[in-house]
């Protein structure tokens, strides 16, 4: 890791546990605490990603006006984590373009990743779930999101650190998982695979009442499951549910922990932490993420859709 590290105080972060995980790496679990990450901060083959962006209100100002140090800045909406194909947004970039924008951070295939959302809310840990499930797909396994974000740094007393990163690139290559991720064919094909769906997005577009501006139009696809992303996240925060109330929801949801599933949302950014909350939290052994998602299912009128159907906030009523 290349990335330049200041120093952090070791004071603040007594009163925080680290997480527990149910799918642990070799050296961190899909979620980190402040207290881990300032414990291993200046660790050299530690890299920090902050990812802040419009979606939290942060762009490079922001970064600069505050970070953790030795963070690298890459926001979600503006670094190339996602690009538009045709009509549909949100879809994975070429993947030399991925190793291209990974290596710029200062990142190698040796390296602990630590992803850094805002902490302002569920659409806010979305952007780290999918960088978080970005770097699984292209074959990095030894990355965390830091739960509760950098304001959960910040609440905890961590040093911040100002103006813009000191980075030297490194060489990062992918060793491609294509089992995370899912296409149109797969989720049209969903019965006879005996893949599960599941609808990360609000009960309102589950419904059928509502829907993305770039989807053709509204409802869900026949068969699928609720799981709000927001339900996932505690409110008004970057910090994830725990792996109890995580089952719990799942089981509530009616989604088999046995089998195939596939996670999709509007632009497989929700779908993201759907996908994190069964794969990463949960346990689910086989969870991809279909990043067309909805606004690429409804571009073709005959593809089905369902309306009406009732989401797991109202199942949990």
């Amino acid at each position: 890791m290349s990335v330049t590290h200041h120093s952090i105080i070791a004071a603040g972060f007594a009163g925080m546990l680290a997480a527990t995980t149910a799918h642990a790496g070799p050296e961190v679990g899909p979620l980190v605490e402040p207290e881990w990450l300032s414990e291993h901060l200046e660790n050299p083959d530690v890299a920090v990603l902050d990812v802040r962006s419009a979606i939290d209100g942060t762009d490079a100002a922001g970064f600069e006006a505050g970070h953790i140090p030795g963070a690298a800045y890459a926001s979600y909406t503006g670094a190339g984590w996602r690009v538009a194909e045709g009509a549909v947004p949100g879809k994975l970039p070429p993947v030399d373009r991925l190793e291209a924008l990974i290596g710029s951070l200062g990142v190698d295939n040796d390296d602990t990743v630590v992803v850094v959302p805002a902490g302002v809310g569920s659409t806010d840990f979305g952007s780290a779930a999918r960088v978080y499930w970005t770097l699984k797909y292209l074959g990095h396994e030894d990355v965390a999101i830091l739960n509760g974000g950098y304001r959960a740094w910040v609440d905890a007393g961590g040093e911040v650190a100002t103006g813009e990163a000191s980075v030297t690139p490194a060489t990062f290559n992918a060793e491609l998982q294509p089992e995370l991720l899912a296409d149109t064919a797969d989720v049209a094909n969903a019965d006879s695979s005996g893949s599960q769906l599941v609808d990360a997005r609000p009960a309102a577009q589950y419904a059928g009442q509502a829907k993305h501006p770039a989807a053709r139009a509204a409802g869900t696809i026949p068969g699928a499951a609720s799981l709000e992303e927001r339900l996932l996240v505690e409110q008004d925060t970057a910090t994830f549910i725990d792996t109890d109330e995580v089952n719990r929801l799942i089981e509530v949801a009616g989604i088999e922990q046995n089998g195939p599933v596939v996670s999709f949302c509007n632009t497989g950014h929700w779908a993201a932490t759907a996908w994190f909350a069964l794969s990463e939290v949960g346990g689910l052994e086989d969870v991809a993420l279909y990043d067309g998602s909805m606004t690429e299912w409804t571009q073709d009128p005959a593809r089905p859709l369902v309306q009406g159907q009732q989401a797991l906030s109202q199942l949990l009523q």
